[in-house]
């Protein structure tokens, strides 16, 4: 049986002290605490420290180790600058005494000026006409055990569904770029840290397998190791992730043991809410 799980649990942490907080961890069944988790509950512990009339505009951050899914995460945020338009924070993720994870955030007050989207999202079709991938993934590893059905649960928390999802699953090589409907399954409050950390949480999903559309791989084959490097976010307009945002992904390039990929997320009305980029390690082994 499926548990309900809401993404507003996620991101609910324990204060520990000033500057020092505690996350939740969600089993998704990857080999180490999914990327997302950290990304999302980082934007959290560092908006604690920043007034209520600033946004985060942007994040840089490093996976330096793999997260035990099994434990809490420590995210201890120092205060690198506090200017009249802008203000920095570091975020450093903590398992077991030792750092797992870095981010730079930079929020700013909200200050109009000149605007521009040169960016534009295809004709696609709705997400109400697509199936969800965690549906397509059960039908597709029929019959489930009681593990994997319970691991699935902790997907849910995010409607996820793709167009055209034979790429996803690796059953041809094509062009190495996607479009994913997503948005919660349930409702979050309004509050623009929630809205951000949910959509830095989702930007994780789907991303580097880009890069594997353009080979004859397929993301769950035994040969494949794959992790992230690194991973870059900018928001530009106001999300309101209760509502259907379609990520656009790419991939420009592999090589080198490792990928680039590219994001876009629109709104349903084609406004371009964030872009992400992200490199990591994709590395064959020698005997599969």
């Amino acid at each position: 049986m499926n548990i309900d799980i809401k993404l507003e649990e996620l991101f609910t942490l324990e204060t520990l002290e000033q500057g020092l907080y505690r996350g939740i961890s969600w089993d998704l069944g990857f080999p180490a605490v999914f990327g997302g988790q950290v990304l999302g509950q980082a934007v959290v512990s560092a908006y604690k420290t920043v007034p209520d009339t600033q946004f985060a505009h942007s994040f840089h951050s490093y996976f330096l180790l793999p997260g035990d899914a099994a434990k809490p995460v420590v995210y201890d945020v120092e205060i690198v600058r506090d200017g009249r338009s802008f203000s920095t924070r570091r975020v450093k993720a903590l398992q077991n005494g030792k750092t797992i994870f870095y981010m730079t955030i930079s929020f700013q007050l909200v200050q109009p000026h000149i605007e521009h989207q040169y960016a534009q999202c295809p004709e696609l079709p709705h997400a109400e006409t697509l199936p969800n991938d965690i549906d397509l993934f059960e039908l597709k590893h029929q019959p489930l055990s009681e593990k994997l059905r319970h691991t699935l649960s902790y997907h849910r928390p995010i409607d996820i569904r793709t167009v055209e999802p034979q790429a996803m699953f690796g059953e041809e090589v094509t062009a190495p770029k996607r479009y994913i409907w997503m948005k919660s399954q349930h409702q979050l409050h309004a509050d623009v840290a929630l809205h951000q950390a949910a959509l830095a949480y989702a930007s994780d999903y789907h991303f580097l397998s880009t890069a594997l559309q353009a080979h004859p791989i397929k993301p769950n084959d035994k040969g494949i190791r794959m992790a992230t490097i690194d991973h870059a976010m900018w928001f530009h307009q106001p999300i309101d992730f209760n509502q259907w945002h379609v990520y656009n992904t790419v991939s420009p390039f592999t090589g080198n043991s490792r990928g680039l990929v590219q994001g876009q997320f629109f709104a349903q009305d084609n406004t371009l809410v964030a872009t992400t980029m992200q490199e990591g390690m994709i590395r064959l082994s020698q005997h599969k």
